[in-house]
């Protein structure tokens, strides 16, 4: 049977309009936004792990009165991009958990905003998520206090060594180790590591004094142990092993899939908070009680992850030198030449204020480049570890690139001086007004079908 011309124009216009109709209903826009329809789903899905009571954000978006209170505050800053707080490019790489509207869910509260925030009908309103109580996983097998640290009113940056002790009846495994803040607003970061007691090396790990003011200041590290501590009792120094505890504003603890990871835990031993830093406060004095949670593991980790990283303090040096004269935009880089096959989980750049833009890949042997982060617009008060949702194998041989660039002019609103000064890394300071560059990469020596394992665990 024969189909004329006509008729085959008629088909395919019939198929188009069909297809067309059902993608324009998906990503149409009602004629009417209400909260309890259309925007109490997408806050509830992206906004309330932050915005709600408990949660680390200045208010909350959980009822409709909150959000209506926000609503034209809220489409502004969707709009631009800077909430929910993402930094990484979605369209370069995609990390688990990201957190980036549709185009459709921006123009949904812009809309509802414009509209004058209708409430809609009640009977339509979604269920809010169930939030862990203490905690961003989940319910914790122990609970460790952090020596509760008083603030005073308009205090500036202040970088503390903590130690916190603990004892346990015997050797055990953790697959998580998770630090909570006492309170969000103060808390800017904390880098913590793991001091490992053989049991009959330290009578007490509770002697010794719990917290040591650094003043961004390493030199008098050895000192500070002291003070807290930490030797043996022979004056020997135990093990250390870095990076267990860490925690950035927005970061949510990385539980990697059974056997990946993890952590031995001796009968004794010390979470040491290398790195507690209290960003500036203009609240009435406060008492910060942070505390550490503990998620117990039944099995050994079978493939503990491993970490390094390029730039300041790094495997790989800063080129040029981290000095940035005022009125200059300058850029950096740092490479380094894997030795061996490995598997990389989690990434985290690091910069301060700073830093305009930031990025990262990996040029393998042949010439090819695996892409691994990009992020084109830095804020110093998002720095997440990104996971990948699978593992992302680098060859042998290959070369990893980070590169920054610093904006130390005027119109960098994130200027900590004005007018600018020069700045630079000052031997590794932690202080916001140094400057770092530093790209850290978790991960495991390559197994073959490491980059089919799926690490978006639930």
């Amino acid at each position: 049977m024969k189909i004329s011309i006509g008729k085959i124009i008629f088909l395919v216009g019939i198929i188009s309009t069909v297809l067309y109709a059902s993608c324009s209903n998906k990503d149409s826009i009602p004629a009417t936004v209400t909260f309890t329809e259309h925007v109490a789903p997408v806050l509830y899905a992206n906004c309330t792990i932050c915005h709600r009571p408990g949660g680390s954000a200045h208010f909350s978006l959980v009822t409709y009165e909150d959000a209506r209170k926000n609503a034209g505050a809220s489409a502004y800053v969707v709009k631009e991009r800077i909430m929910p707080p993402w930094p990484a490019d979605p369209h370069y790489t995609a990390f688990v958990g990201q957190r980036v509207l549709t185009d459709r869910e921006i123009k949904i509260l812009e809309k509802w905003a414009d509209e004058g925030a209708p409430e809609g009908p009640k009977d339509k309103l979604p269920d809010l998520p169930t939030y862990p109580v203490g905690s961003e996983i989940g319910t914790p097998d122990m609970r460790i206090p952090v020596q509760p640290y008083f603030l005073k009113r308009n205090s500036s940056d202040k970088f503390l060594l903590v130690k916190v002790p603990f004892e346990l009846p015997a050797d055990t495994f953790a697959s998580l180790i998770e630090f909570i803040p006492g309170h969000n607003n103060v808390v800017h970061h904390v880098n913590g590591d793991m001091v490992k007691y053989q049991f009959d090396k330290k009578k007490d790990v509770f002697s010794g004094e719990r917290i040591v003011d650094m003043v961004a200041d390493t030199s008098a590290l050895v000192q500070a142990f002291q003070k807290l501590g930490l030797p043996n009792d022979d004056g020997s120094y135990p093990p250390l092993q870095k990076s267990v505890v860490n925690y950035l504003p927005g970061v949510v603890g990385q539980k990697y899939p059974e056997g990946i990871g993890g952590y031995k835990l001796p009968r004794k031993g010390v979470f040491l908070l290398n790195d507690l830093h209290y960003g500036f406060t203009n609240k009435d004095d406060i008492i910060d009680s942070s505390y550490i949670n503990i998620f117990f593991s039944k099995t050994p980790p079978k493939r503990p992850v491993q970490e390094f990283q390029l730039g300041t303090l790094g495997v790989s040096p800063v080129e040029p030198d981290l000095i940035i004269p005022p009125d200059v935009i300058k850029q950096v880089h740092s490479k380094f030449t894997v030795p061996f096959d490995i598997s990389i989980l989690t990434i985290n750049p690091h910069m301060h204020l700073l830093g305009k833009s930031f990025k990262a890949y990996a040029l393998k042997p042949d010439g090819d480049t695996i892409r691994l982060i990009s992020i084109p617009r830095w804020d110093f008060n998002w720095q997440y570890f990104y996971t990948f949702k699978k593992m992302v194998k680098i060859p042998k041989g290959s070369t990893i690139v980070a590169e920054g660039v610093y904006d130390n002019t005027r119109q960098n609103l994130n200027n900590p001086f004005s007018p600018p000064q020069l700045v630079r890394d000052n031997n590794g300071s932690m202080k916001a007004t140094d400057e770092m560059f530093q790209f850290i990469i978790t991960y495991l020596p390559y197994q073959p079908g490491d980059e089919n394992i799926s690490l978006e665990t639930k």
